[in-house]
């Protein structure tokens, strides 16, 4: 097996869609349980500007895909959420290799827990008596410092022990019903086997297992993110573990001309990298299905990688002041074929089911063809009907196709 391989960065991008369930006519008929398999875990996020990013993650790849089908897997016990990329849902099965970050999790919570210990002790005296509770179902009067405070402590005392408790991976979130999150002990919600596993297997069996999980993820990796592995590796001892995958014949160096980052793939994805390199096939703007992805998109985890292989620089303006944003509070990449083309900012007025974008911009390289821009408002009406949302208005001012 050799050590490099010199490739296009089309042909990696595509590859790297192809991994991602995003490349034309590559969709099979996975279920929503099957894709997030495949995907490894997709992130969770709070903010709904329309259906919240885990949501968005499958619609883009599941035509048929509806929010409930993910409550329901959760409920029924085949996804937990904890922290991967940052919190996500996971499938269950994979619950024993987080191992060792429930280890980290639980002794960097621990000190605040030790401070709360009377909450702590009546919040798990309740599930033990009780069961499943939402977090409504816990009162306080005490207020202390939560996670988004900063000087005046705002947090219900209750609430903090729960999120600190579900960090350490003592309880879960076993259902969700629309917001509001249902917990439990985890060892009194989890498979004994899974429990058993999650005890016997050692830390170095969990770690191993946890960075396969991360690359297979991710596909195309980059030594210099810092999350790689999922663990708290320093910079040469990333580039090690990557350079150590390529000496025992399980990784490969990828080399772009004209990029100046080494990238790896997996030596089992050799093969199926090269299939992308004869460019017979064409991914036309003007005529392939329109994605629009949400801000933290599995695609879009590593920024640096999608200026190499797309020429496209993204940053969510979330928390960047209003007057200072230049696409908007939650604007989504377009992707169509396998080019990023631009983004869009949406809002949906769920009052009156209208979507509203606020937002619209094409990159400067992009031509506006009337046969694109009939591509494009195809697919803002099938997102708008994926919503419900039974109307579309458009910012004339700052939309490119209106």
């Amino acid at each position: 097996m050799q050590a490099s391989y010199t490739t296009s960065k089309e042909a990696l991008r595509r590859f790297l869609l192809e991994t991602q369930h995003l490349l034309p006519s590559r969709n099979q008929e996975l279920s929503a349980l099957q894709m997030i398999q495949n995907l490894e875990c997709v992130q969770l996020d709070p903010v709904a500007s329309v259906e919240r990013n885990q949501h968005l993650v499958l619609m883009a790849r599941l035509p048929d895909y509806r929010p409930e089908m993910l409550h329901e897997l959760l409920k029924e016990g085949e996804l937990f959420e904890y922290w991967a990329n940052a919190a996500c849902t996971i499938p269950i099965n994979d619950y024993p290799i987080f191992k060792t970050i429930r280890a980290r999790m639980q002794k960097l919570v621990q000190p605040e827990l030790d401070k709360l210990s009377p909450v702590v002790e009546h919040v798990v005296t309740r599930f033990k008596l009780e069961g499943e509770l939402p977090s409504r179902a816990f009162r306080s009067e005490e207020r202390v410092l939560g996670a988004w405070d900063t000087n005046l402590p705002k947090t219900k005392a209750t609430s903090r022990v729960l999120n600190l408790l579900l960090d350490a991976g003592r309880i879960r979130v076993v259902k969700r019903e629309g917001s509001e999150r249902y917990f439990h002990l985890a060892e009194e919600s989890l498979p004994k086997t899974l429990l058993d596993d999650a005890e016997r297997i050692s830390d170095e069996e969990a770690k191993e297992s946890l960075l396969w999980k991360y690359l297979r993820a991710y596909r195309v990796i980059d030594s210099r993110d810092p999350r790689l592995g999922w663990q708290k590796l320093k910079a040469a001892e990333r580039k090690d573990t990557m350079e150590e995958l390529v000496e025992s014949e399980r990784a490969v160096r990828i080399k772009l001309e004209g990029i100046k980052t080494t990238y790896y793939i997996l030596a089992q994805d050799l093969e199926r990298l090269k299939r992308h390199e004869s460019g017979g096939e064409r991914f036309s703007i003007e005529h392939n299905s329109v994605h629009f992805l949400p801000p933290l998109d599995n695609l879009l985890w590593r920024r640096d990688r999608l200026v190499d292989l797309f020429d496209f620089t993204y940053r969510w303006e979330i928390y960047t002041p209003k007057e200072k944003r230049q696409y908007g509070y939650y604007a989504m990449p377009i992707l169509i074929g396998d080019q990023l083309v631009g983004r869009m900012d949406p809002g949906l007025d769920r009052a009156t089911n209208h979507l509203y974008v606020r937002h619209l911009r094409l990159e400067p390289t992009i031509n506006l063809t009337e046969q694109l821009r009939g591509n494009i408002w195809q697919g803002l009406e099938r997102f708008a009907a994926v919503h419900g949302a039974t109307g579309i208005t458009l910012d004339k001012f700052k939309c490119d196709i209106y």
